[in-house]
């Protein structure tokens, strides 16, 4: 299901694992351009940050989100079907099958949004446009595909200690990494997005879940605002159900602090077992 602003945390109960997402226009924009998925079907969690302007942006997320989950539904299928036929078969990779699943949906996203931008001529400097970043827990419950086009981010939280696992695709990241400090670019300059090109390279990883993990997909309206260290306190303090408590804690600060950009953010939980 994609959801958008909700008064209340969105929280499902999955097999393994509970999910909860929240989403606010934040203080200073009247429009919501952020959207979020929460899949039970599928085991699949994703954050969606549109651009182009709110008449494009929340179009471009919400599409992006949808293409995704239809796509990865279709694979799924596939894959069943050809497990039944061939119950021994051994050759396939499992892994390997989701991660070229992930990249033609993602592909497909980038491409229905490419496309709508060329048909309506769109600007190029108003293109539409989302970032998108989630996990996809389709094998077995101990691993997780996590996938990124943009700046939202993934996050970890195990053994006391918050991680960030993406790395954002912006201008600003790329100089930090080369060491050009001394005249740094604004933030929110994106190096990739679904739909204003005609191609897209995704990040796209497998990553080992163990019980007990909490993960956090968020857009930049929320790590743009609110430090590492006051997210890892969030999450280091949640049990259970209390996820609803920290997804409107994490959402609070950001507002607190400013609120100057639409803000989301999901939290999945993996049962301790």
């Amino acid at each position: 299901m994609i959801f958008d602003t909700l008064p209340t945390p969105a929280l499902l109960r999955l097999g393994g694992c509970s999910a909860c997402g929240l989403s606010d226009p934040g203080r200073v924009r009247r429009e919501n351009e952020d959207r979020f998925l929460i899949d039970a079907s599928l085991n699949l969690f994703a954050v969606a940050d549109g651009i182009g302007g709110h008449a494009f942006g929340a179009r471009a997320s919400s599409i992006a989100l949808e293409r995704l989950a239809a796509i990865l539904a279709t694979a799924r299928v596939r894959e069943s079907t050809k497990l039944a036929v061939d119950p021994d078969a051994t050759i396939h990779d499992d892994t390997l099958a989701a991660l070229r699943a992930l990249t033609y949906a993602l592909d497909d996203a980038n491409a229905t949004l490419h496309a709508i931008n060329v048909s309506e001529r769109i600007a190029t400097h108003r293109s539409m446009g989302t970032t998108l970043t989630g996990i996809w827990r389709p094998l077995a419950p101990d691993l997780l595909i996590a996938f990124q086009v943009g700046d939202s981010r993934l996050y970890r939280y195990r053994n006391g200690a918050l991680q960030q696992l993406s790395r954002d695709q912006t201008l600003y990241q790329q100089a930090l990494d080369l060491g050009t400090i001394d005249h740094l670019p604004p933030r929110n300059v994106l190096l990739q997005a679904l739909g204003p090109l005609p191609s897209v390279a995704p990040v796209i990883e497998a990553h080992a879940c163990a019980p007990g993990d909490r993960y956090l997909l968020c857009s930049d309206g929320l790590h743009g605002e609110v430090p590492h260290h006051e997210i890892e306190a969030v999450l280091a303090r949640l049990h259970g159900s209390e996820i609803e408590a920290g997804c409107r804690r994490l959402i609070d600060l950001a507002l607190e602090s400013g609120g100057r950009d639409n803000v989301t953010a999901v939290i999945v939980s993996v049962d301790a077992g």
